[in-house]
């Protein structure tokens, strides 16, 4: 297997609009990224992942680009950027940035051109027709927009404020590879690209015999072109790290993206698990990670993640926030960096961050949620009904700003925050956690930290033991002589496991645990909620 520094590596998200606010105006910005970025470095991240801060009308929090090549307000500006990426680099650390290039914002200068009317040279920039088919967008019951003007239809995968670039039209494709070039040139060590198998259409967009599944927005002929021109016009020339978000997938669909012989991506999000399992399912999980091992494991790279800024806190979403947070948040956290792939770490989840529940929709900013609500309530459903179906997996859950101390607005901001602030930051934040050596945030540290001196966390096998039970889930890590066994109870019963059973009649050393008390003398170990254990064997 190639060894190569971002298969080694751990990403930081960071959301810098709930990150740290050093103005008062309520968003966080580049400047308060600066300011904290001596903590991500403590923490032992190795990349910081940065979400869009390009201009924007902020539809979508910065997923509605109106131009590629300057910050937008709210984040400062492109000076800050500079010295953010040359403090990043001193720190020894590296910096990615969201590449958003399916769609623009409605306000981008291409767009207001191809809509002023159907023979504009950049008319073709967009996706224009003179009917609409019965296709769904993410946030809106159908994909398509009329435009008054000019009597046709354009097309958006997301808002009707976010219309799909044509990708078809070589302009566009190269207007991307410039932009592309724009920001390597500057210094950044590469992209997280956003939706990236959107890009290709549905040649003649046929009607869907099943509108509401919208996999047909992705996975389409042509994205493979697509994406090797561009690391031939581009990625090759660069020393970068691309990870693709690549929704509606399976190991042999991801395989072509990411394997080390397409010359495609380094790495992906999958979304198995985040898009498609609401509450945790010990044996769908189970299943999902050994069909993504067989599929890649030598061929190529993938991610493990369960939040970030689309998908609800993990402890929230898949744990216990109350009763067992610190356990659930360390035990989750042995979970995804001791499987196979680059583990992401969304900023607060290293302090165990939950989500959170409004009171009224008024509260929420998603915009996903909004329109979803907005959509069921207009069927004539019962509004408080469809708030609390739509809570559990708002994006607001992950969104809500980053709780520093237990200060008013958490320490996030000296104004009125964009979004509101979790009431439990009084007793949840960072300046707690780095007073507490047992606290969240230093096994985390202490994670990143045992990845760094051992290659058996990023190379090594993975064999799977148990498979049928459905609290425990253990595995085995092998490279060389070298074997750790991995146990967690995902659970909130305490389970019995004979070491026996995952082929370790004897123990090593412990690794890592998240339960002070246990020894390496016992081989039938009775593991409490949400413990997680990791012995040399």
């Amino acid at each position: 297997m190639n060894k190569t520094w971002w298969k080694e590596a751990v990403v930081y998200q960071v959301y810098w609009r709930s990150f740290y606010d050093s103005n008062g105006d309520g968003y966080g910005d580049l400047e308060g990224v600066y300011q904290k970025l001596d903590y991500i470095q403590s923490l032992g991240a190795d990349v910081i992942w940065l979400n869009p801060c390009y201009e924007s009308p902020d539809v979508d929090n910065g997923y509605d680009i109106a131009d590629y090549r300057s910050i937008m307000a709210k984040a400062g500006t492109m000076a800050t950027f500079d010295k953010l990426l040359s403090a990043v680099h001193e720190r020894g650390m590296k910096l990615i940035m969201d590449l958003v290039v399916n769609h623009t914002s409605d306000q981008h200068a291409w767009f207001k051109e191809s809509r002023s009317s159907i023979d504009n040279p950049k008319r073709d920039y967009y996706i224009w027709r003179k009917e609409a088919n019965n296709w769904r967008s993410y946030f809106a019951p159908s994909a398509w927009t009329h435009d008054e003007a000019t009597g046709e239809y354009y097309f958006h995968s997301f808002s009707s404020e976010q219309p799909d670039l044509n990708w078809e039209n070589e302009k566009v494709r190269e207007e991307v590879y410039s932009l592309m070039r724009f920001w390597l040139d500057k210094g950044i060590d590469g992209f997280r690209m956003d939706v990236i198998n959107l890009l290709a259409k549905i040649p003649g967009f046929p009607d869907a015999e099943n509108p509401a599944d919208i996999s047909y927005l992705g996975n389409n002929p042509g994205i493979h072109e697509y994406l090797q021109e561009m690391h031939e016009k581009v990625l090759k020339h660069y020393d970068a790290f691309t990870v693709g978000e690549i929704p509606f997938v399976n190991p042999e669909d991801g395989l072509l993206y990411v394997g080390e012989d397409r010359g495609e991506l380094n790495t992906m999000f999958h979304f198995e698990v985040c898009d498609y399992m609401a509450h945790w399912d010990m044996q769908r999980f189970k299943q999902i990670q050994a069909r993504w091992y067989d599929g890649l494991w030598g061929k190529g790279w993938n991610s493990q993640f369960l939040n970030n800024h689309d998908h609800t806190r993990v402890v929230t979403r898949f744990g216990n926030d109350t009763e067992y947070r610190e356990q659930s948040a360390t035990c989750f956290a042995t979970l995804i960096h001791t499987l196979p792939g680059m583990p992401y770490v969304y900023q607060g989840e290293e302090i165990g961050m939950t989500g959170i529940r409004f009171s009224s929709i008024d509260e929420y900013n998603d915009i996903s949620m909004r329109n979803k609500y907005k959509e069921e309530v207009g069927k004539g459903r019962d509004p408080e009904a469809v708030l609390k179906e739509l809570q559990h997996l708002s994006r607001d859950n992950s969104r809500t700003p980053m709780q520093w101390d237990s200060s008013q607005q958490g320490g996030f901001t000296t104004g009125q925050p964009w979004i509101g602030v979790n009431p439990n930051h009084k007793a949840i934040n960072v300046e707690q956690a780095l007073a507490d050596p047992n606290s969240v945030f230093y096994y985390y540290k202490k994670l990143i930290g045992l990845r760094k001196q051992n290659e058996v966390m990023v190379y090594g096998s993975f064999t799977t033991h148990l498979d049928d039970h459905n609290q425990i889930y253990a595995y085995t890590r092998t490279l060389g002589d070298e074997s750790w066994l991995v146990l967690l109870n995902i659970s909130e019963q305490p389970a019995t496991v004979n070491t026996a059973d995952c082929g370790a009649e004897k123990l090593g050393d412990i690794v890592i645990s998240n339960h002070s008390t246990r020894t390496n003398q016992e081989t039938v170990i009775e593991l409490q909620p949400y413990e997680a254990i990791v012995y040399r064997v």
